[in-house]
C-alpha cells in the first residue's frame, strides 16, 4: 500500500486513517523517527506487546544465536505460520 501526506509549514504530518487503522497506531502514540536512506521511517517506541523495538529484536537475536537445531526452510516456516494462523481463525492476507 502505498499512500501520500504533505509536510506541513511546521514540519508535521498526517498519516492518513487507513494506514494508522491497518497499523493499530493510536492518537498519542508516540513514534520514533528514524533516518533511512533518503527518507525516514516512523516506527512505534512501544511495541503491542509493551516492550520497545530494540527490546524485541535484541531478545530474537538472543534466541536465534542459541538456536542448535537444524535449518528450516522458509517454506517449512511459511507451512506453519499459515497454519497457526488458520487456528486462530485470522485472514490470510493480514
Amino acid at each position: 500500500m502505498n499512500a501520500r501526506t504533505t509536510l506541513s509549514a511546521k514540519g508535521q504530518v498526517v498519516i492518513p486513517k487507513d494506514v494508522r487503522d491497518m497499523l493499530g497506531l493510536t492518537a498519542g502514540q508516540q513514534l520514533e523517527v528514524v533516518p533511512a536512506g533518503r527518507g525516514v521511517l516512523l516506527r512505534p517506541t512501544i511495541a503491542k506487546a509493551g516492550r520497545s523495538f530494540e527490546e524485541i529484536t535484541a531478545e530474537i537475536r538472543k534466541i536465534t544465536s542459541s538456536y542448535k537445531g537444524r535449518p528450516v526452510p522458509v517454506e517449512e516456516m511459511n507451512r506453519t505460520i499459515a497454519k497457526e494462523w488458520a487456528k486462530r481463525g485470522a485472514k490470510k492476507d493480514a
